[in-house]
Parts: structure tokens; C-alpha cells; sequence
């Protein structure tokens, strides 16, 4: 017998009856306001195209690697869920096969906030009325499947139908955004916009570095052999992407570290990593000097500036040589941020011109080093709960660490970082029900009055976010 699926309407809220009901209060207030998305990876050419997703495999899980680097934790083989290989290798091609193997391992996702994402998605977008098993496998690929053959869950009627007002992607710089052009050109009203995403042609340790400076140089019409045609080449690109609606930069480095060379050393050092392998110490000192330069170039074009340090990307390094990039083995390291911006922070710290919003995969740096540095610095705001702790305890974690110093409004609302589509609302409905519970808290406590609660739960919700990405 199926067991039923229903989504509790006070999930995520306090559990005290009384900051129950003011969370409610707080959430009927906020719940219905436009998502604002504005950073993400999503694929473009869903929204260019616009044409149905494929089948509820390619929708819900190929795509998602918070999925398949459980199932891979427990055994199975990313081929059987049918993630591409980098050599174009065999992997499973019956999505049908591949949704009953996820089905039958559902029950490892207990606890998890994929489990609450994907539940949202099944009965909220979807209308199914019992809980993913292997039982009921086939009665979930066949709902989904017919619903995906309708124009109502083409990708611009979802984007529709869930009030998105705007949409980031995220973008190499060598790309040349087509996708994004043809949103542009067809007439549709979405706002679907990218990001200027510099990785490949800053970090000397990015597959193909090189050989991207020599394709930067083709399409810009700079000399990116040298210091100054490569920083003007950067330029060009920027302005491109601009043009193109971007307002915002975004950085994965694997760490924050920075610095602020003189010229001569900048360009001893551009050459170094430009004609042969760099040393880990000059691959670093690099990246360190390249974001105080695109903290200058965002000084004078206006770009806000994020920074996504932390991660070890592609740590197992088997799943990088047969899948490549972005598969689930990307894990959480030790991050200093106080003596790593200093550099840059010393140049930039205080001019009203930057806006670097940080982020972090470590969450012991929020109260001792994010949030005094947010809570001081005129240029700095802190990203919402990022990636592993985008998830209801990491949001509260969040918030009891960074409100005391950083305060509500050094913050920038929520930004949902995802790959898989119909998560997007999913995760916008739990940042809501959080903040509105936490909020809730300091009211019941007496430390917030209720009106201001409702206006920080909108501010949370919309304001901030608009203000900070210049949306």
C-alpha cells in the first residue's frame, strides 16, 4: 500500500504553537512575492528553445548532482543514471530504467534537503498524491512524463507559472552567448540574464588555460600575451556580457586569498603562468592578484563581484577523468577570509563603487570572521547558506551566526545556485519558511517587534537581493 504524500502547511516553522502562528502571520506576507534567482546554472537554451523537457530522468535527476553523488555514495554507477562521460562513452539511455533506479533508492535521501525539494516538486508542480518507491515508480515517471509533453511545463510556463521575475545563468567568458541572445531577440518578457563567470582564463590550474588566452585573444582583438593586452582583453569581455544584462561577476576560486602586486611584479608573474605549467604557489599568488583586479574593473564598469571560495573541486579524481567538471566530488575545506582579503580590502574596501558579495562552504568563519567583516566594511555583504548548507538547519545556522554582528540588511536575501529547474521555487519556499521562522522567534522573545519582522521578512524575501545584484 503507497503511503500518502502531503505537504504539511506548517512545515519548517517553529514548533511552539504560539511563534508557529506568528511565523505563519510573517509567511502569508511573503510567499507569493516574485522570486528573484540571481545566481544559478541553469541551462540556457531551455528558455531560448523552449522546448519540453525530454523525460522526468533529464528533468529531475541527470542534471542534479545533489542526486547522483548520493546514489554514487552508496555504490551505483553513474553511468546506470545516465551522466554523460567525457569520452562519450556508453551510460544508461532508458530514462525509464533510470527513474525506477532512483525511485528504488529514494529512502536515501531521508533527512536530506533534497528529499524536501524533490517532495515540493511531486506534489506541488506535479499534483502526486503518494510517496515516491519503488511501488510507485512507474505511476511517477508516467504523470510526470504526460505533464512534460504539455505546453504548460515548457520551461518559459514554468518560469511563468512560478512568478520568476529574473533569472541568472552563469557563463565562461569565452562564451559567446547565444542562447542569451536568442531570449533577447524573441520577444518573450522573462528576464533571463547571465554571468560574467572569468575561471577558465584566471586560474593558471583550469584545464586548457593557456589555450584559453589564445582563443580570449580571437575574440577580443588583444594581445593576451602580455600584462596590459590581456587586463584590456578581460575588459572587453566584461563589457560584452554587460551589454548583454549582466550585472554580476562570479568567482570559484579555491580560496579567498588575495594581493596587490606592483605592475612590474604583476607582469613577471602574468608571464610565469602564461608560458609553461605554474608552480601551486604562483598558480594561487595569480588568482590572488586577478580578484584585486577585477575588484578595479568592477570599480570602474560596475559589475557587482561575487566570490565562491572553498571548495576542493574535483576531489575524486576518477569521476573528474571520466565525467569531468561538476559532478559531485567537489568538497568543503578550511577558508580565512580576514588576513586573505586584506589586499584587496585595503584598495577597496571602503569605496562605495564595489559590492563583493562573499560566500562560504565553511561555516566557521560566519560569527569570527564574515560577519564582523560585512558588519564593517562598506563594500562587503554576505551570499545566503551556500551549496551543502543550503538546507533548512544550515539557514538557521546562518542566521544565528551572522544577525548579532553583520545584522539582517549586510545580507542579500537567497540565491538558490542550482542546475535542476523546478528546484528553484522548491528552494525559494524553504529560504521563506526559515527566515519567517526565525524571525518569528525574535518577536515571540520580544527582541523584534512584529511590523518590523514583516518588513525584514520582505526585505529577506525580494528587497535585498534587487538592491544588491542592481536588479
Amino acid at each position: 500500500m503507497a503511503k500518502p504524500l502531503s505537504l504539511h502547511p506548517d512545515r519548517l516553522f517553529p514548533a511552539d504553537p504560539d511563534t508557529r502562528a506568528i511565523a505563519r502571520r510573517l509567511y502569508a506576507e511573503v510567499k507569493d512575492l516574485p522570486i528573484i534567482s540571481p545566481h544559478g546554472h541553469t541551462d540556457p537554451s531551455w528558455f531560448a528553445l523552449n522546448e519540453p523537457f525530454a523525460n522526468p530522468a533529464e528533468l529531475l535527476i541527470t542534471p542534479d548532482h545533489y542526486v547522483f553523488r548520493m546514489l554514487y555514495s552508496q555504490g551505483m554507477a553513474m553511468e546506470d543514471l545516465g551522466v554523460p562521460r567525457a569520452d562519450g562513452g556508453p551510460v544508461e539511455s532508458d530514462p525509464r530504467k533510470i527513474w525506477r533506479r532512483f525511485a528504488e533508492n529514494y529512502h536515501l535521501f531521508r533527512g536530506t534537503p533534497s528529499r524536501i525539494w524533490h517532495d515540493w516538486v511531486y506534489a506541488e508542480a506535479f499534483g502526486i498524491d503518494v510517496q515516491l518507491s519503488a511501488e510507485t515508480a512507474d505511476h511517477y515517471y508516467d504523470v510526470i512524463d504526460s505533464a512534460l509533453k504539455t505546453d504548460a511545463f515548457r520551461p518559459r510556463a514554468l518560469f511563468d507559472r512560478y512568478n520568476i521575475e529574473v533569472l541568472t545563468t552563469t557563463e565562461s567568458p569565452l562564451d559567446e552567448l547565444v542562447h542569451h541572445k536568442t531570449i533577447a531577440a524573441s520577444g518573450w518578457k522573462g528576464r533571463v540574464l547571465t554571468a560574467y563567470r572569468p575561471d577558465p582564463v584566471l586560474d593558471p590550474d583550469y584545464e586548457g588555460f593557456r589555450d584559453n588566452l589564445k582563443i580570449l585573444a580571437d575574440q577580443t582583438g588583444q594581445d593576451t600575451t602580455t600584462w596590459a593586452g590581456y587586463l584590456e582583453a578581460l575588459r572587453v569581455r566584461r563589457a560584452f556580457f554587460a551589454e548583454m544584462g549582466a550585472t554580476s561577476t562570479d568567482h570559484g576560486h579555491p580560496t579567498a586569498f588575495t594581493a596587490d602586486l606592483s605592475k612590474a611584479e604583476a607582469e613577471a608573474l602574468f608571464n610565469r603562468v602564461s608560458t609553461g605549467p605554474a608552480s601551486a604557489e604562483d598558480a594561487e599568488l595569480f588568482r590572488g592578484q586577478m580578484l584585486t583586479e577585477m575588484a578595479a574593473m568592477s570599480v570602474e564598469d560596475g559589475l557587482v563581484m561575487q566570490l565562491h571560495p572553498g571548495s576542493f573541486r574535483n576531489h575524486n579524481g576518477f569521476v573528474f577523468e571520466r565525467f569531468g567538471r561538476d559532478k559531485g566530488a567537489d568538497i568543503p575545506t578550511r577558508t580565512d577570509y580576514v588576513r586573505a582579503l586584506k589586499p584587496l580590502l585595503d584598495r577597496f574596501g571602503s569605496d562605495p563603487r564595489l559590492t563583493l558579495i562573499l560566500f562560504t562552504l565553511d561555516e566557521s568563519v560566519y560569527a569570527r570572521e564574515l560577519a564582523p567583516l560585512a558588519g564593517h566594511y562598506p563594500s562587503l555583504r554576505l551570499g545566503p547558506p551556500w551549496w551543502f548548507h543550503d538546507s533548512p538547519e544550515g539557514m538557521r545556522r546562518f542566521r544565528d551566526n551572522v544577525t548579532e554582528t553583520g545584522g539582517f540588511y549586510n545580507t542579500v536575501g537567497f540565491n538558490d545556485d542550482t542546475r535542476a529547474f523546478l528546484s528553484i521555487p522548491a528552494r525559494h519556499d524553504v529560504a521563506r519558511r526559515m527566515d519567517c521562522g526565525f524571525l518569528a522567534r525574535l518577536v515571540a522573545e520580544h527582541r523584534l517587534d512584529e511590523d518590523e519582522a514583516h518588513e525584514v521578512a520582505r526585505a529577506l524575501t525580494y528587497d535585498l537581493v534587487k538592491a544588491a545584484y542592481k536588479l
